[in-house]
């Protein structure tokens, strides 16, 4: 809101081109749809985004941190592990929502989580128990196909 600059520890300087900027806006639109929000109300828009920030009401919120010479690397081998963690919690009736927008403002967190200067936080994650009624828990991105996306060879 202060209108600073997002600081992240790691490189988000990757823009999205091609069917990679569409598939975005494609993510978008279902998510800002579900909330009733048009795509050119921009105050909407920015207060839903902001409502990251405050973990979308979930009762709790999780920090994935990582030395930050690992690099690429980590950021694989963290990823990989969020996304079985997330599984895991789906399978206990826990629901998740991993945030890479948790990772662009880390300067309060690393503060309040005494984080050292060699490690960076690259994303969060809000969970709790999903709310089913609310209209954004609605929302479904499109899947590409299987067919589309992954290469058999035999």
């Amino acid at each position: 809101m202060s209108g600073n600059p997002p600081n992240p520890d790691f490189n988000w300087k990757v823009k999205y081109e091609g069917v990679h900027r569409e598939r975005q806006f494609g993510s978008a639109d279902a998510l800002y749809s579900s909330m009733g929000i048009e795509r050119q109300d921009k105050d909407a828009r920015l207060m839903a985004m902001l409502r990251n920030w405050t973990f979308f009401d979930a009762p709790h919120a999780a920090f994935f941190t990582m030395a930050k010479y690992l690099d690429i690397m980590g950021a694989g081998d963290l990823g990989i592990y969020a996304q079985s963690l997330a599984l895991r919690m789906t399978e206990q009736g826990i629901g998740s929502c991993l945030q890479g927008a948790l990772g662009q403002c880390p300067d309060p967190v690393r503060a309040f989580l005494d984080i050292p200067d060699d490690h960076g936080i690259l994303f969060g994650m809000s969970f709790g128990y999903a709310d089913d009624d609310a209209p954004v828990n609605t929302a479904r991105t499109d899947r590409e196909p299987l067919s589309s996306s992954v290469a058999f060879v035999s």
